[in-house]
């Protein structure tokens, strides 16, 4: 990590009159609310030699609600790869360039993480602005566990290969975060249940805007909902971890026996309860039956 220290009083006071060191700049702007942005990325949006955007068009209104006269450049997945080079040289040379995305934070599902890598293995140094991100205000406010996620951006569009790639997630013991658009987000919670089985889930839309909606359910019921009623905006679908199996009464038994073989009554007992996530006092009444059955 980085050793530079944070600032010990806010940016807008402390460095609003000083250049910004040259450099990459990752900026998070609104997904919705323009006002979700910053004072300083405003403030390095105004200083910077030039805006990288997804669409020089969207980042326009942005520039236009903060007075930011910036030059503005296309950076996208259809011309990355030849201005690439060039801007990496002008960053060599010392230039300050913010790279943005369309809404939230860029490579969140966005075109850019070359950039950045051929950025930092050219010597450049590469600064994020931290900021809005529709995954994550949609894990924020789904009620989902939010200690372990795991973010799988968009399904493929196809159903066979959006089922192998439901599949190879199946099993990942964690929130579930995807994207999906409109058109496609009835067949793509349909696959969800088929896949992942009919889990809760919450389906996230318009963040931050003027019809943000949050609707929970079963995947089925979801499903169900949207399969011919499309809704509109941008959605974010967050998918609740699997449900833990009640401990098998077996397995308990079998595992009681093996610890009764090496220790007392007690100590099995507080090692099953631990195992198995079942109350002490039902291990230690099981492990005296199978104590005295033995």
């Amino acid at each position: 990590m980085s050793s530079r220290a944070a600032p010990a009083i806010p940016y807008s006071m402390s460095m609003k009159d000083l250049p910004p060191e040259p450099g990459l700049y990752v900026t998070a702007t609104p997904i919705g609310n323009l006002a979700d942005i910053t004072y300083r990325a405003v403030d390095i949006l105004k200083k910077a030699d030039l805006i990288l955007c997804e669409d020089t068009r969207q980042t326009a209104k942005l520039c236009a609600a903060y007075g930011v006269e910036t030059p503005r450049s296309p950076y996208h997945d259809h011309n990355a790869a030849k201005v690439r080079p060039e801007i990496i040289k002008n960053l060599q040379d010392g230039a300050v360039i913010c790279l943005v995305s369309d809404a939230g934070t860029p490579l969140i599902s966005d075109p850019g993480y070359k950039l950045v890598r051929d950025a930092r293995d050219a010597g450049v140094p590469v600064f994020p602005l931290p900021g809005p991100s529709a995954a994550i205000a949609a894990l924020s406010a789904a009620g989902a566990p939010s200690d372990r996620f795991f973010f799988a951006g968009f399904l493929p569009a196809k159903q066979g290969a959006r089922g192998k790639a439901l599949e190879t997630i199946a099993k990942v013991d964690a929130t579930l975060i995807f994207y999906e658009t409109a058109p496609r987000l009835g067949d793509a919670l349909a696959a969800m249940e088929t896949v992942l089985g009919d889990r809760k889930a919450v389906v996230a839309r318009e963040l931050t805007k003027l019809h943000e909606e949050f609707r929970e359910g079963a995947l089925s019921e979801l499903a169900s909902a949207y399969k011919d009623a499309p809704p509109k905006g941008e959605i974010v679908i967050v998918v609740f971890p699997p449900e833990e199996k009640a401990a098998d009464a077996g397995d308990i038994d079998a595992f009681l026996i093996a610890a009764l073989g090496e220790g007392g009554v007690k100590e099995a007992a507080a090692a099953a309860a631990e195992q198995f996530s079942i109350p002490r006092k039902e291990a230690y009444a099981r492990a005296l039956q199978l104590k005295g059955a033995g």
